[in-house]
């Protein structure tokens, strides 16, 4: 993977215009970078960047690209026009090989980390729906910019008989009041555009996905003048007991979800999903 190089204007250090994360023909991410010092990571796993392993520590990568070129910010993003994250791919859990699913799991857990403790400035473009593990990701920068439209966002597991893990929980929590969230996570609440917005799941709307960039780009811009380092550390010490708890309990998150995702009953409920999946995919 090509590093992201420094260069130096006024005695200041920036990145390069924009330059590519990656030379792979059809990369998952793409990683470009303003004079500004500030990376635009764009999911790109077309159509709906579903959360497969392999998009998971392509993101993962990018973000450790940013950290170690000492980028300002980060802006997440999609290379679609109507989908931010459709969530985790569903075949990473229908009939599971152990080994994969287990390195699937812990990948997901450490990018979540990685991003939701982060010492460099997160904001979301969100240019389209972002349902479970897209929301996840969304919830889990510090500012989120949403493109107006018929798009909805929100954690809806429980709709499919599933329980969201508690670091999903904790990262809601940490978005908007408990009292919405436990609503919220209860009903498998999708929120419209306006709905988010009332509750704070969202601090801003655009009316298109540079419109939405350049906002991020201006709540980037905020902390100017703000010591990086006392900014960073705030941040984590707000975020602290749900990194520490995930940090404390891997291990055990991890076999609850072997557990559960390998029980009869839910591989059955995702088998009926993905049959529904297939009749409405034959319907258009």
């Amino acid at each position: 993977m090509n590093a992201l190089r420094l260069f130096t204007r006024n005695g200041r250090q920036f990145l390069p215009n924009v330059r590519p994360m990656s030379a792979k023909a059809g990369p998952l991410v793409d990683l470009s970078v303003d004079n500004e010092g500030i990376a635009t990571l764009t999911m790109q796993r077309l159509p709906v960047n579903s959360l497969n392993l392999e998009l998971i520590q392509e993101i993962d990568k990018g973000l450790d690209e940013v950290a170690n070129n000492k980028a300002r910010g980060v802006i997440l993003t999609s290379a679609s026009s109507s989908v931010f994250s459709a969530g985790l791919d569903i075949m990473e859990m229908y009939k599971p090989d152990r080994k994969r699913v287990e390195q699937f799991w812990t990948s997901l857990q450490g990018l979540w980390l990685k991003l939701f403790g982060s010492k460099f400035i997160t904001a979301a473009a969100i240019n389209g729906h972002a349902p479970a593990g897209g929301c996840l990701l969304a919830m889990s920068c510090e500012y989120r910019v949403m493109v107006n439209g018929k798009f909805t966002t929100g954690l809806n597991e429980t709709a499919l008989g599933i329980v969201a893990p508690r670091w999903f929980m904790d990262t809601m929590c940490n978005t908007i009041s408990k009292r919405d969230a436990e609503i919220a996570l209860t009903t498998a609440k999708m929120f419209t555009v306006d709905e988010a917005i009332k509750v704070g799941l969202i601090d801003e709307t655009a009316t298109d996905k540079a419109d939405s960039i350049e906002k991020c780009k201006q709540f980037i811009n905020r902390f100017n003048r703000i010591p990086p380092l006392a900014r960073a550390f705030t941040k984590q010490k707000i975020r602290g007991d749900a990194l520490a708890w995930l940090q404390k309990n891997r291990q055990a998150d991890l076999e609850e979800f072997l557990t559960f995702v390998t029980s009869p009953k839910v591989q059955q409920s995702l088998e009926v999903y993905l049959e529904l999946l297939k009749q409405k995919s034959a319907k258009k």
